[in-house]
């Protein structure tokens, strides 16, 4: 399993952010998450450059990407992972406000693993992120030393 491996969060809205920590710590999630602001910093992070150039060479458990960030957006950062045969295995899961249908036919036939529109009321996005943390982040299996 992948226990307490780090969970990625890329979203530009403090907001959003906040949300979607408590609706992980509300399911007793101890994962450790690291929060990225835009496209460049996950980039960064996976390719352990920049800030990020001493930080443990494990893999991240999974990626909740946002579509919509400054410099780099998900879609980008989408494209870019699924290029990267060192990345390639690393589960993404779009969480975006965007219902727009090019948007969701693009990143499925990039590869993202799932497409979670937010949910405005607060009670269902908890529930969402929740399910999402749990299955990605504890159930989920990826093949042994891949990311």
């Amino acid at each position: 399993m992948n226990m307490l491996k780090t969970i990625l969060l890329a979203e530009d809205n403090p907001m959003d952010v906040e949300l979607t920590l408590e609706a992980l710590e509300e399911h007793n999630l101890a994962n450790q998450v690291v929060v990225l602001k835009d496209g460049v910093e996950v980039v960064e992070y996976l390719e352990r450059k920049g800030k990020f150039a001493e930080r443990s060479p494990e893999s991240p458990a999974f990626l909740l990407l946002d579509i919509k960030m400054p410099r780099m957006d998900g879609i980008e950062v989408l494209r870019y992972i699924r290029q990267s045969p060192e990345l390639d295995y690393l589960p993404i899961v779009m969480l975006t406000s965007s219902r727009e249908e090019p948007d969701l036919k693009t990143c499925y036939e990039l590869g993202v693993n799932a497409y979670v529109v937010k949910p405005v009321d607060f009670a269902e996005f908890v529930d969402a992120v929740k399910q999402i943390g749990v299955f990605w982040g504890l159930i989920n299996e990826l093949p042994g030393g891949r990311v």
